[in-house]
C-alpha cells in the first residue's frame, strides 16, 4: 500500500502514501498559468491560484501576481480564475475588464456549479455540505443564490427551512462521513424525495484512504500542506485517527526533531495543492534526521 524511499536509514524508514500531492485540478491550473506565462502574458490570479504559499511564491518569481478584486485587472492583462472557481457575476466582470480570462476552475468544482445551477433553474433547493467561507463554496452558491444553503455538517440541518425537492451536494474536499451524515439528516426537512450526489473529488478520497492505510503502520506522520488548505486539514484528521503523532507542516523547517525520538517508521503524505519539489525537500529532511 506504500513505498519506502530508497536510501532510507536503518534507524528510521520514511514511507510515502500511495496517493499524495498535486491532484489533477491543481496540476491543470498550474499548467494553464505557466502556459500563459510562456505566451508572454501579464498574468494576474484572482486570489491565490491554489492553497499553497510556497508554490505561489515560486510562481511569483516568474511574474504571477495576485489580485483580490476584479476591479484591479486592467486591459492588456490576463486574468486567471483559480482552481476553486468564482461566481458567474465575478467571471463576467473579469471578462469585461481583462484582455483574456483563463478559467482554471477544477472540473470537479465545475460539476458542482452546474448541478446547483440546474436544480435552481427547476426551483429546487440546493444543500451544499461544506465551509460557507471557503472560496469554492462562495462560487458554487453564486450559481444558485436564491436556492442554495451552504452548511458545515448535520448539526446545522435543523436550522434549514422546509425544503422543496432538494439536491444535496458537497464541497469537493470534505470527509465522506460528514457528507453522508448530513445528507441523511436533510431527509427529515422535506416530504419530497432527496437527490444526493456525492461530489467529493476522487483525489480527495484516494489521498484520505491511502493516508489512513499508512497511518496505522507508522509511529509518526507528516502531512505537507497549507494550514489554510481544507483538504490538507482533512488529511491530518484522518491520520490522527490512526496515528496520534500526526503533524501538518508547510515546510521542512517545521519538523521538530524531538517528535521523531525513538521513531522507526515515519509516514508522509501531502495535500492536493502541495508541489512535488516541496515534498522532496521534506523527505530529504526526514532522512537527514533519521541518520542522527
Amino acid at each position: 500500500m506504500w513505498m519506502a524511499q530508497k536510501g532510507a536509514v536503518k534507524t528510521m524508514q520514511v514511507l510515502l502514501a500511495d496517493e499524495f500531492g498535486f491532484c489533477f485540478g491543481v496540476e491543470r491550473a498550474v499548467d494553464m498559468v505557466e502556459e500563459a506565462l510562456g505566451e508572454g502574458d501579464t498574468v494576474r490570479t484572482l486570489g491565490p491560484l491554489i492553497h499553497n504559499d510556497q508554490e505561489m511564491q515560486r510562481l511569483g518569481t516568474h511574474g504571477v501576481t495576485v489580485i483580490s478584486e476584479p476591479v484591479q485587472i486592467k486591459r492588456g492583462e490576463t486574468a486567471v480564475i483559480r482552481a476553486h472557481g468564482v461566481t458567474p457575476e465575478v467571471q463576467r466582470e473579469l471578462e469585461e475588464k481583462a484582455s483574456k480570462v483563463v478559467d482554471a476552475t477544477c472540473p470537479f468544482v465545475t460539476r458542482v456549479q452546474k448541478l446547483a445551477a440546474r436544480a435552481a433553474a427547476e426551483n429546487r433547493h440546493v444543500i451544499v455540505v461544506g465551509n460557507p467561507e471557503h472560496p469554492e463554496m462562495i462560487g458554487v452558491k453564486g450559481y444558485a443564490p436564491d436556492h442554495a444553503f451552504v452548511i458545515n455538517d448535520e448539526s446545522e440541518v435543523a436550522n434549514l427551512p422546509q425544503l422543496n425537492n432538494p439536491l444535496v451536494v458537497s464541497q469537493t474536499t470534505i470527509k465522506l462521513k460528514t457528507f453522508l451524515d448530513t445528507a441523511e439528516a436533510v431527509k427529515g426537512k422535506t416530504d419530497d424525495e432527496v437527490q444526493v450526489v456525492n461530489t467529493i473529488c476522487s483525489a480527495t478520497r484516494d489521498r484520505q484512504d491511502a493516508a489512513r492505510a499508512l497511518a496505522g503502520e507508522v509511529e509518526a506522520f507528516y502531512v505537507i500542506g497549507g494550514t489554510h488548505s481544507s483538504n490538507s486539514r482533512k488529511l491530518l484528521a484522518v491520520c490522527k485517527e490512526q496515528c496520534e503523532k500526526s503533524f501538518l507542516i508547510e515546510t521542512p523547517l517545521e519538523i521538530n526533531p524531538a517528535d521523531l525520538k525513538g521513531v522507526e517508521k515515519v509516514g508522509v503524505t501531502a495535500g492536493a495543492s502541495t508541489p512535488k519539489w516541496l515534498i522532496d525537500e521534506v523527505v530529504e529532511r526526514l532522512k537527514e534526521l533519521g541518520k542522527k
